[in-house]
């Protein structure tokens, strides 16, 4: 069987893979250019595409012969779904190997902003810092202060049990209420989301993107937080819409932001580059070798159970 890599992967998983079938792989640490995949796509019978490829029905249309796409991540928002399962090729993602990683990176860019650590070591490294001064750089105490989680699948439960360490009152809003035992175990609150949004001191976002979730995060939500809080997205960057973001962050009407997602990555909306109080990360989540390697493995073991005709293990349509 023939297949298309669009990103450069572990050595060792592209071996697994050409032991098996003909690869063709893209060795280079960019994203395959839409006209190269189209270009290459016509003879292949699989796909190993990233969360940056748009995978549409123009591409599958030029793929009479797929019949799997494994995707090389969590989220699938690049991949319409539907016209794959009307063509009968089967979508699979990479779930629960990237959770601790990026539940991590969220805590992260919590501290992060909090106590101000980017506009510090900018200081540092500009030679600008002269001394210690009991009112520089003041920031704001994480331990004991309000989580609000939207979106309590598994990294957010992963960054409940996480804020457990830092003695967090923790809110959660999600589509469905998890059961009471769930609830007592990570010690979690449900909460309309007005509510959350206006007593939390941390607002971390944990959905996946559908049309029910873009935008989320708009100028109507953020004046119901409060002007001390901080806004945290390492899910997906169109959950927030960035115009109304930065006008928030610049009128202060909140304290800050983290971001390791954009809109419309890898661009980022006018001004929000020249905000001191916006601690702004490439979308590196799940960028540890051990996750990235996982996530690598789990997609080709996708894409060699799809060649292979059997349903994946990481099915998003099978039935």
């Amino acid at each position: 069987m023939k297949a298309l890599v669009t990103s450069n992967l572990p050595k060792e998983i592209i071996a697994m893979l050409t032991a098996e079938h003909e690869i063709v792989v893209n060795t280079n640490d960019r994203p395959m250019p839409r006209g190269e995949i189209l270009a290459n796509i016509s003879d292949k019978d699989g796909l190993l595409c990233t969360v940056t490829d748009r995978i549409d029905d123009e591409l599958m249309e030029k793929g009479p012969n797929l019949r799997i796409m494994a995707n090389y991540g969590v989220g699938y928002d690049n991949i319409d779904l539907a016209a794959a399962t009307a063509r009968g090729i089967w979508v699979t993602n990479t779930p629960g190997v990237l959770t601790d990683a990026t539940a991590d990176l969220t805590f992260g860019l919590i501290l992060a902003v909090a106590r101000r650590m980017v506009e510090g070591e900018a200081m540092l490294r500009a030679g600008e810092w002269k001394h210690w001064a009991p009112l520089l750089f003041l920031g704001s105490e994480v331990s004991g202060k309000t989580l609000g989680i939207i979106g309590l699948g598994q990294i957010g439960k992963a960054v409940a049990r996480r804020a457990l360490g830092f003695n967090m009152r923790i809110l959660y809003h999600n589509r469905l209420r998890i059961d009471e035992e769930q609830e007592r175990y990570l010690n979690v609150t449900y909460a309309d989301l007005k509510t959350l949004l206006s007593q939390a001191d941390f607002v971390s976002l944990h959905v996946t993107l559908t049309e029910e979730t873009r935008h989320l995060i708009g100028a109507r939500e953020l004046t119901h937080m409060k002007s001390t809080a901080y806004l945290i997205n390492a899910s997906r960057g169109p959950v927030v819409d960035e115009k109304a973001l930065v006008e928030a962050l610049r009128a202060n009407k909140i304290a800050g932001a983290g971001l390791d997602v954009y809109e419309k990555e890898p661009a980022l909306t006018p001004g929000l580059s020249d905000l001191r109080n916006a601690v702004l990360l490439p979308h590196m989540g799940s960028a540890t070798l051990e996750t990235r390697t996982a996530m690598a493995r789990l997609a080709a073991e996708n894409l060699l159970d799809g060649l292979k005709g059997v349903s994946p293990r990481n099915c998003l349509n099978c039935l």
